[in-house]
């Protein structure tokens, strides 16, 4: 056993609590599409065990085993001995990374595109120029041509935004009286750059609930495709940025189920002393998801909630993002919501919980796989009748609105916080205090 090692040595633990039972083999989207040992828990654990004994050394097999996974935690739900695979998993690909480094493309993307918060921007921009060369999907979305074979052949995907969100939100955006809270909006990737409306309306919620809301520029991408790839290093460089963006605030809330996931595992994952963990515990401790702050912080009342005009009369049904329901237990909340809306029907789908395949990067360096995992979430919206699918990660939309259209669905993929705002009752607030 090398120094190199010592991410997977923290989580031994994890590793020897599985009791090999296979009973992951029929819950794991992966298997259930691949039928090989290696892509499962009970497989991957095996391996991690054979590392630490020193029976299996880094190799490129090694890290194809356990990048072949979505860290979507269903096995970890249905495991008999809750044996938190995922967190191994992690721990290895960072011993990997830092001893035989990332794939080439990863490596750039990771270390020089995403930190830098003003070139990722100009890059999307600069694509952004070329858009109308790919042929347009259902709504703002377009298909990319098979030489793009980086991203997906064929796959759909939103066009980037005219206006970033940064263009159209102030620093500091705040409510009709004082404050309850003083709220960071983590604005996230996709949001910032793909659906700035979605973020500029969950601000208009927030601040509509009496919460000073800022927007600070200095934040960037949440770090989880970076870290959770096996970069620990720059996954840290990236969080200490972002805490550092948000220090006083009381809360730190997203829209973006995996940017709220990914911020609650800072310390997890990124923390080498007690003095970075206790930092990083700090900062997570702040994190809400927007449904969970609403419902669970807020406690806002159902009645002012108001169905947006232009939804009035449809049906929709909810996909359970898996880094909202396994990694936070968030599920009772978004619902809550829903059958709020005077005006709108809501319907569970089969299977409402199932993966849908995403996994950040998995989508693109195993893209038929996760094609096959997302044709059975629309075969349980077929099965819903709803007009519309709804959900809260940005990701998960950009994943079903790529099946629905293989699939020739001309359904709506909505972020539920495009669906309502929030009644003024009328009453005072001038005169309330900041809890």
């Amino acid at each position: 056993m090398t120094e190199s090692l010592r991410n997977t040595r923290k989580f031994a633990s994890d590793v020897e609590q599985c009791m090999k039972c296979g009973f992951c083999s029929y819950f794991c989207p992966v298997y259930r599409e691949e039928k090989d040992e290696k892509g499962l828990a009970r497989g991957k654990n095996q391996l991690i065990r054979f590392l630490l004994k020193g029976e299996q050394a880094l190799t490129a097999g090694f890290y194809q085993a356990i990048d072949n996974c979505l860290l979507c935690k269903t096995c970890v739900q249905y495991c008999p001995a809750k044996t938190r695979i995922d967190h191994a998993i992690v721990a290895a690909r960072g011993d990997f990374a830092a001893e035989k480094g990332l794939p080439f493309s990863k490596s750039i993307v990771f270390r020089h595109i995403l930190p830098r918060r003003g070139l990722f921007g100009l890059a999307l921009r600069i694509a952004s120029w070329f858009q109308f060369l790919l042929p347009r999907g259902e709504g703002r979305f377009r298909h990319l041509p098979q030489f793009l074979t980086a991203l997906g052949a064929g796959r759909a995907v939103p066009e980037v935004a005219p206006r970033f969100l940064r263009q159209m939100l102030p620093e500091r955006n705040a409510p009709r009286g004082r404050p309850l809270y003083r709220v960071g909006f983590f604005s996230g990737c996709a949001t910032e750059y793909m659906f700035p409306e979605v973020g500029r309306m969950i601000v208009d919620v927030l601040t509509a609930l009496d919460c000073e809301v800022v927007f600070d520029r200095r934040q960037g991408c949440c770090g989880a495709p970076v870290f959770l790839s096996g970069d620990l290093e720059t996954g840290k460089k990236m969080a200490m940025r972002n805490i550092a963006a948000f220090d006083g605030c009381d809360y730190i809330v997203t829209g973006c189920a995996t940017c709220s996931s990914g911020l609650s595992e800072y310390p997890v994952y990124l923390a080498d002393t007690g003095e970075e963990k206790g930092r990083l515990e700090t900062f997570s401790a702040k994190v809400r998801d927007f449904n969970e702050f609403v419902i669970d912080v807020l406690q806002a009342d159902a009645g002012r909630f108001e169905l947006r005009p232009e939804f009035r009369g449809k049906t929709v049904t909810w996909h359970d993002p898996c880094h909202l329901l396994r990694h936070q237990q968030v599920a009772a909340q978004p619902r809550k919501i829903l059958n709020a809306l005077d005006g709108l029907r809501f319907v569970e789908m089969p299977d409402a919980d199932r993966c849908c395949g995403l996994g950040g990067s998995f989508s693109i360096t195993h893209y038929d796989v996760s094609k096959r995992i997302a044709d059975h979430k629309v075969a349980g919206f077929v099965v819903s009748g709803a007009d519309a699918v709804v959900t809260a990660c940005p990701g998960c939309m950009i994943q079903l609105r790529d099946a629905l259209s293989r699939h020739g669905k001309a359904a709506e993929v909505l972020h539920i916080g495009e669906l309502f705002r929030i009644r003024d009752d009328g009453s005072p607030r001038g005169d309330e205090t900041r809890a």
